[in-house]
């Protein structure tokens, strides 16, 4: 009897690990989707604000750095921005 007790045992844990298993990868899946959504949307705000093609820099005529080397300083400037690829 003991026998088939365990048995029934581990078949439930077996399945309740299946299942568990359903669920974290589920929640990976929304948690990869919302990420690539409000990246996008990052991009978004960063291309209308003062990110990807500005057109307010071009009209605002070239600086000096502090060696005189470089007539439009050091390119256009990304606040926040980390290296990582956006992709």
């Amino acid at each position: 009897m003991g026998a088939v007790v365990s048995c029934v045992e581990s078949v439930l844990r077996t399945i309740g690990s299946v299942i568990m298993a359903i669920i974290a990868g589920v929640g990976n899946i929304l948690q990869a989707i919302i990420s690539g959504i409000v990246t996008f949307f990052g991009i978004i705000v960063s291309f209308l604000t003062c990110g990807y093609c500005s057109s307010g820099r071009r009209h605002r005529g070239a600086t000096t750095g502090t060696t005189g080397t470089r007539r439009g300083g050091w390119g256009r400037r990304r606040h926040g921005v980390t290296t990582t690829s956006r992709i």
